[in-house]
């Protein structure tokens, strides 16, 4: 699965370097291409001679070539690159890439890289285990970066803890796999809804949720970068995507978010309803201004909203799935089985305000899905990232 791959190998100061340059040797031998990236203090432990030999490719360390002036484009690295992997990642590194702060080579290619990024940790146990590093590789995941979890064992201080650079083979077992996974969805019409929806009172009110969109963006960022055709009709968000083949449509209401689905599903082969669909709108819109000083309080009558989820179900055609989300405050798991059923759905995806770091605003979540066949699978608080790719997975396999 890596032959022919462009891979940014990044290197920083600490004394897992060595095994850098067995990483390298099997990454050349799956036929990876190869471009060392190293940070000052990583040719502390490994020289770019070695490194050089290896590749098939001078060494990049710097911003310029001193002797001639030639400069080193961060952003050409980013552009040319499949995949970064970064091993070994070292505390300092780390903390670098988490927060931006761009001060050598490595670290600018990493925030200016368009592919993947792989970082295996290696340090102390003590500093594995500090509060600040902990945050640094949460904050790191919520990015979408891959991060590749250090061992157990002895440590270049003689004690036994977490804190060991994965082994080469592993590393590139982890980078074979993604690759593999890229093709999972290869050839398939898949769409996701995402965010709020704004049921307009006047120009400037609605009624409206506090869904982020962050968990539906998620997933159509996951089934897209697994090689699937993605449609994104997506309700009022502040954020974006930039991965290939999604196709975002962007709406305010719960019945613009309804016709796009309508007109969207027959070419689907599964759709997943991520986004929290307000379910009733004011029956008048006023076309000016509501003024407190100088109208009565007024009474909002509201109309139920189309069900959006229950007409896709209705007209589903055998081969194609649909997976629904239900966010419950009590009684969970009675009404995500209900909705289930109700509404014709293959999976329902439960997650309950009761938990903490779930629901609306948050970078994590917490699930439960249930499928039609009775089966209920738990998952412990994720990032949405991870939770996407859980969610991707078990469609997958059913």
């Amino acid at each position: 699965m890596l032959k022919g791959k462009h891979i940014i190998l990044g290197i920083t100061g600490g004394i897992a370097a060595y095994k850098s340059v067995s990483l390298l040797r099997l990454l050349i031998k799956a036929g990876a291409e190869v471009q060392v990236v190293i940070t000052p203090a990583g040719k502390e432990f490994i020289t770019p001679v070695t490194l050089s030999a290896l590749s098939g490719k001078p060494v990049i360390s710097e911003f310029f070539t001193a002797n001639t002036g030639e400069w080193h484009s961060h952003v050409d690295l980013g552009l040319w690159a499949d995949a970064m992997v970064i091993a070994p990642a070292t505390a300092s590194s780390i903390a670098k890439m988490a927060n931006g702060v761009a001060d050598n080579m490595l670290i600018t290619t990493y925030l200016s890289a368009k592919a993947p990024v792989f970082i295996a940790p290696s340090m102390d146990l003590d500093m594995m285990a500090h509060p600040s590093t902990k945050r640094n590789i949460e904050l790191l995941k919520s990015y979408g970066n891959h991060i590749i979890e250090p061992t157990e064992g002895e440590l270049a201080s003689h004690l036994i803890g977490k804190g060991r650079m994965e082994e080469p083979e592993e590393i590139v077992k982890f980078l074979s796999r993604f690759f593999a996974c890229q093709q999972d969805l290869k050839g398939k019409h898949v769409l996701v809804t995402a965010g709020p929806t704004f049921e307009k009172i006047d120009p400037v009110r609605f009624i409206g949720n506090y869904s982020s969109g962050k968990m539906g963006y998620a997933i159509a960022e996951e089934a897209a970068r697994r090689g699937a055709m993605v449609t994104l009709i997506s309700g009022p968000v502040s954020i974006t995507t930039n991965v290939q083949n999604i196709n975002v449509i962007k709406v305010d209401s719960a019945q613009e978010m309804y016709d796009y689905c309508i007109s969207s599903f027959p070419i689907c082969d599964f759709a997943i309803m991520s986004a929290a669909v307000a379910d009733y709108a004011p029956i008048e819109y006023c076309d000016k201004k509501i003024k407190r000083e100088k109208d009565d309080i007024p009474t909002i009558r509201l109309k139920k909203n189309p069900d959006i989820a229950a007409k896709l179900g209705s007209i589903k055609k055998d081969g194609q799935m649909l997976i629904g989300f239900a966010l419950e405050t009590n009684n969970e798991e009675n009404n995500a089985i209900d909705k289930l059923h109700r509404k014709n759905l293959d999976m329902i995806i439960l997650n309950s305000l009761q938990d903490s770091g779930a629901g609306f605003g948050t970078n994590t979540n917490k699930i439960t899905i249930y499928t039609k066949q009775e089966e209920k699978i738990e998952f412990p608080l994720k990032s949405k990232i991870e939770v996407a790719k859980d969610i991707i997975d078990r469609i997958i396999q059913k």
